[in-house]
């Protein structure tokens, strides 16, 4: 008899490629390596924003909702740190001074539209966002900290300060994704929808790319 696979190895197994390094268009590897630049950091944290604005919007209209609920830790709210970021990285009126991309704007009406009527594709975009972020952010905030000369200032949405043990924090959430009453349908909606929301990604990173050649043309 074949073991049953938990719903969160599937998960992590169909979206893996998704997500490979090759995807990133270019504009994440300069970043790490050193050849991105002050302006293209605080480009892609303004974009963040937009989407955690989304997402924790939704998150908000879903606290009592059964399934999504058990997803919902206050630790992982990012808006906050977001914007003492965009303050200290653009200014106090950093609200004025940003605007979404194409991609940004798709993807938060994505959200938006998602998480009016199905808590699952809610769930599915919330996974992909913050245990993407979690697992990634507080390595990339150490080298944005050496790149740029950062304290805790500016890196803020990426260290995840509330979380002390982040490996404990993802596997509990696997274990809620595996516990959610889904049949076999719903999971494959839920895949397909996470497959979305990495495509999203992608596609802004290569938005990202272009106004960053508009920039310096």
């Amino acid at each position: 008899m074949n073991a049953v696979v938990p719903f969160s190895t599937a998960l992590r197994e169909r979206s893996s490629g998704a997500h490979s390094p090759n995807e990133c268009d270019g504009f994440m590897t300069d970043l790490i390596t050193g050849a991105g630049t002050r302006d293209d950091y605080i480009a892609l944290i303004a974009q963040h924003w937009f989407i955690y604005a989304a997402l924790e919007e939704a998150a908000t209209r879903l606290r009592t909702d059964p399934v999504a609920s058990v997803f919902l830790h206050g630790r992982l709210s990012r808006l906050p740190a977001l914007e003492a970021d965009l303050d200290f990285l653009i200014g106090a009126d950093w609200r004025e001074r940003i605007s979404p991309l194409p991609t940004t704007q798709a993807y938060v009406s994505r959200i938006r539209r998602v998480a009016a009527t199905w808590p699952g594709g809610f769930v599915a975009h919330h996974y992909t966002r913050l245990l993407g972020d979690l697992s990634g952010g507080p390595s990339i905030g150490r080298l944005m900290r050496r790149r740029f000369g950062f304290e805790t200032n500016g890196i803020g949405f990426l260290l995840f300060g509330d979380i002390a043990d982040p490996k404990a924090f993802k596997t509990v959430y696997r274990e809620q994704l595996d516990a959610a009453p889904w049949d076999d349908h719903e999971k494959e909606r839920v895949i397909a929808e996470v497959l979305v929301a990495y495509r999203f990604t992608t596609e802004l990173f290569a938005d990202l790319t272009r106004a960053k050649a508009g920039r310096v043309a």
